[in-house]
């Protein structure tokens, strides 16, 4: 197929010349960081694959397990996957892990107990940990159950405050959260090493305290996992990187041994543990989509960087910008007005394969303290490893750019975005050729 068919696809989806020009631009100036990202997905892809093989996967892992799940052969081979991937002592990979929050409230709550405090060294955790933790009331938070909890401000450059960490660790202290990506924050993202040096610092002052990460939109993005820099647990989600967007459901907490080994009593019952709890059919979906992450997770970071590189040459604060590292495959644009974040939200949802139709609204979701504007025209039903944006409908008016399970779709849906935003007159044609 030549360019002329394919600039004509292209005009059939609602990109003008203009547009698609500017994109073509764009992407020509970022070949390099495009061969980086490709060499980072090989190395993971092999990483992957060595645990597969090491872990003994046969086709006999992808049977139907029911009721009880006892000797779920698919099940227990997957977890040693997970641990032999992330390299920790055992994980816990379950289809009743219902999204990342909950990943994050089963780590917490079981293994904190009452007395104790919980730290978040990098400010305010994402919103939906708020009521988990009782910051915003809520029934059945850790507040509840008597688990205090502090929270640290970053710098101003969106760094660690050392000096602060250090005077907040007590003998209270019981778990620190860290949180690599920025959720609505427009902070920077963490990278593995960075965090490696808060563990450290804090394990020298406190060698009991337990560290967490939570890896949510960061798995398979470096070469490196929070595991392999002295994490005590690493959590995230399956409709999220690792899931490689076949996953239909689930999560993951890997770590030391005895702290999952509280998270599988928690998610089941006492005595139970991990013994318990059926695959029901998804472990091929699982494994599947796992083998296939490291390209998925790739082709997000190009349509990432590409988001940026788009965004910043009209003049849009990013974060990070098209040169930084990338920790994350989240991309930060702040469009400054209400009707940027919907405009560009609309255009996601416009260049999505399910639900192109629907124009999204901003709403007050469950769990959020104000209105949320999301679209994901998803195969699986609020997946953010594939083509998604979202945002709160409050100042600075960002929004939150993510996914595409190929690098040719995302890129369709960041120009699809940019259409919108011109359809819209937040963004004219004037403004782009400017640039071109």
């Amino acid at each position: 197929m030549n360019m002329t068919d394919t600039e004509y696809i292209y005009g059939q989806l609602g990109i003008s010349g203009v547009v698609r020009a500017y994109g073509r631009k764009t992407e020509e100036g970022l070949r390099e960081r495009f061969r980086q990202f490709d060499d980072t997905a090989e190395y993971n892809q092999l990483k992957v694959l060595h645990a597969m093989q090491e872990n003994r996967v046969s086709e006999s892992c992808f049977n139907y397990v029911s009721g009880y799940g006892y000797n779920d052969l698919g099940r227990d081979t997957l977890e040693a996957v997970y641990a032999s991937t992330f390299h920790t002592e055992a994980a816990l990979v379950r289809p009743q892990i219902t999204c990342g929050t909950h990943a994050l409230a089963l780590a917490l709550s079981a293994n904190l107990r009452p007395g104790d405090e919980l730290l978040s060294p990098a400010g305010k955790p994402y919103d939906t940990l708020e009521e988990v933790i009782g910051i915003r009331p809520s029934r059945g938070s850790l507040a509840e159950y008597k688990v205090t909890y502090r929270q640290v401000e970053l710098t101003k450059d969106g760094l660690f405050d050392y000096p602060a960490i250090e005077r907040a660790l007590n003998k209270k202290t019981r778990l620190v959260t860290i949180q690599r990506s920025k959720g609505y924050q427009t902070r920077p993202s963490y990278s593995v090493e960075q965090i490696g040096e808060l563990i450290a610092f804090i394990k020298k002052r406190r060698p009991d305290v337990i560290c967490m990460v939570d890896n949510c939109y960061g798995e398979f993005v470096e070469r490196m996992e929070p595991g392999d820099v002295g994490a005590d647990m690493t959590v995230g989600s399956l409709i999220k990187n690792p899931g490689g967007g076949l996953a239909p459901i689930g999560g993951y907490i890997a770590g030391k041994r005895e702290l999952i080994e509280n998270c599988a009593c928690r998610l089941t019952a006492p005595g139970l543990g991990r013994e318990v709890g059926a695959s029901l059919g998804v472990m091929q979906s699982f494994y599947q989509g796992f083998f296939l992450a490291p390209a998925v997770v790739c082709g997000a970071l190009k349509g990432a960087v590409f988001a940026a590189g788009i965004y910043e040459g009209l003049g849009f604060p990013v974060i990070p910008d098209s040169r930084e590292s990338r920790h994350d495959i989240i991309q930060a644009v702040t469009l400054g007005s209400p009707e940027g974040v919907i405009a560009f939200c609309r255009g996601i949802q416009a260049a999505a394969p399910v639900d192109s139709y629907v124009s999204p609204e901003p709403w007050a979701m469950p769990g959020y303290d104000s209105d949320v504007i999301m679209a994901a025209g998803a195969f699986v039903q609020g997946s953010s490893v594939e083509l998604s944006a979202d945002g709160p409908i409050r100042p600075p008016y960002a929004v939150y750019f993510q996914g595409g399970l190929t690098w040719n779709h995302a890129k369709l849906g960041i120009l699809k975005s940019l259409q919108s935003l011109v359809d819209a007159g937040v963004v004219s044609d004037d403004e782009i050729r400017r640039v071109l």
